[in-house]
């Protein structure tokens, strides 16, 4: 693998691009590096906005058409739609376990069996989600499994 650093001229923006024969593991495993890296949640609390870094992120969860983004010791709300966030981080440690949830894969402490085909995480910060059995076959995807 050959790699190439160019200074891009000041009116172009920073830019990653991959020429590649194949994305294999590797590679989607330094795309979703760079992914999370890129991307700054912007959450609110009460008058205050936050800046959070994705890997701070356990899950997104909406309720009410509403959609809160909790952290280890800290629930903030997002202005952005469940959909949206989705979309921001797909291809990252990022996926949809439910209808409302979104779940970071690296939050997760373990994994157990459910009722009816789904999958209950355990997180590292001890809350429990359910796994819905149409999104099971993508976490298995994106642990390997």
């Amino acid at each position: 693998m050959k790699i190439i650093i160019e200074e891009p001229t000041e009116q172009e923006e920073d830019k990653v691009i991959i020429r590649c024969r194949e994305l294999d593991e590797n590679l989607l495993r330094l795309i979703q590096g760079l992914k999370m890296n890129q991307d700054t949640i912007i959450a609110h609390d009460k008058n205050m906005t936050y800046m959070l870094e994705p890997e701070e992120v356990f899950y997104f969860e909406s309720v009410d058409n509403r959609v809160y983004i909790y952290c280890k010791n800290k629930v903030f709300e997002s202005k952005q739609k469940l959909y949206e966030i989705e979309s921001c981080f797909e291809n990252s440690m990022f996926f949809r376990a439910s209808k409302s949830v979104i779940l970071n894969i690296k939050k997760i402490k373990c994994l157990t069996p459910a009722f009816s085909g789904r999958f209950e995480a355990v997180l590292k910060n001890g809350e429990k989600i359910i796994i819905s059995r149409q999104y099971v076959g993508e976490l298995k995807g994106k642990l390997g499994i």
